[in-house]
């Protein structure tokens, strides 16, 4: 069993960086999950430096603990993991990234372990659902963001931040009817910016929707949308207000508070996650740190919702004996 180290016998600012303190080694054996980076960032249309992201998100994840009070369980009674470190990317050349990114997530796939993967800018999302469709076919997305990602181009270009899920509708990796946008919102060139996604099969929930109708009703309709099929989640961490994460290339107001944004990675327990990425943090921009606080924080939500299904599996076993 991997497991961070205990920060009450060896202090925080000891050793190496990496996420919670993981050991950092590049196994696929006796583990559950695998954090990872993709320092990439030239697909950006605005601001850059998200290829700083990960390491950003690391230094401050030295402060979260095993024990999650909220889903009322330690992570590592029933889970291995460790910080994979990064994998390869090649400065101004998505599609020889995507590349890259496929060769270093097959490993892990192929054995079972969820990729847990921090950017790096939105257009590596294109190359995770290229592994993923590689390992379990058309999966499900859940897309939680303050934009859609479904131009067709930016200044021409097909591979930008801009466009990686009209791509993989249209390389056919995504399972669409049971695939569902959450949060966007912010000025727009059309109303074609949100109906174009729809037109691809996505169902989409803009963020005027999210508060009319209510957490609980957003939550349902994500997993009535997903329902068992294996789902990979994409967290843009713009779809949070900039109040709380301002270090980011294209913030939006309008947003969850912090608190809601780790609400709904926790509300989404049951479903069948394969897998997980959280982008677009840009240390620059990020006043405070506040934004590598929130961010190392969804990602601990996430690794909790492999630690919640391991338990199940685990009671289930043993109800059976």
């Amino acid at each position: 069993m991997y497991k961070p180290k205990d920060s009450s016998q060896s202090p925080r600012f000891v050793g190496n960086r990496t996420f919670m303190r993981l050991e950092q080694v590049r196994t696929t054996d006796n583990i559950d999950f695998a954090v990872l980076g993709v320092p990439f960032d030239t697909a950006a249309s605005n601001r850059t430096g998200q290829r700083f992201g990960p390491q950003h998100i690391r230094d401050f994840s030295v402060l979260l603990r095993p024990y999650n009070p909220d889903m009322d369980i330690d992570i590592f009674e029933y889970c291995s993991g460790v910080d994979y470190g990064d994998i390869n990317v090649i400065p101004g050349n998505a599609l020889r990234t995507y590349d890259s990114m496929v060769e270093g997530l097959m490993p892990l796939l192929e054995k079972n372990v969820i990729p847990v993967i921090m950017g790096g800018d939105h257009s590596i999302s294109l190359g995770n659902l290229r592994a993923f469709h590689k390992r379990y076919g058309k999966i499900a997305l859940v897309h939680f963001d303050s934009h859609g990602d479904t131009w067709e181009h930016y200044y021409g270009e097909k591979y930008m931040h801009g466009t990686p899920f009209r791509r993989a509708a249209e390389e056919g990796l995504l399972d669409l009817d049971h695939s569902i946008q959450v949060g966007m919102r912010g000025p727009l060139y059309g109303p074609g910016d949100i109906q174009d996604a729809r037109d691809l099969g996505f169902e989409v929930i803009p963020m005027k929707e999210v508060r009319e109708i209510g957490f609980e009703n957003v939550m349902k309709r994500i997993h009535d949308r997903v329902k068992d099929r294996p789902v990979f989640v994409t967290y843009d961490i713009d779809f949070v207000d900039p109040a709380y994460a301002p270090g980011t290339g294209t913030p939006e107001v309008g947003g969850p508070t912090s608190y809601e944004a780790l609400e709904y990675v926790r509300g989404l327990d049951g479903l069948d996650v394969v897998g997980f990425d959280l982008v677009e943090v840009l240390p620059a921009y990020d006043a405070n740190e506040i934004t590598a606080v929130l961010a190392s924080s969804v990602i601990y939500e996430m690794i909790t919702l492999i630690a919640l299904k391991k338990r199940r599996q685990q009671e289930k076993q043993n109800s059976q004996k």
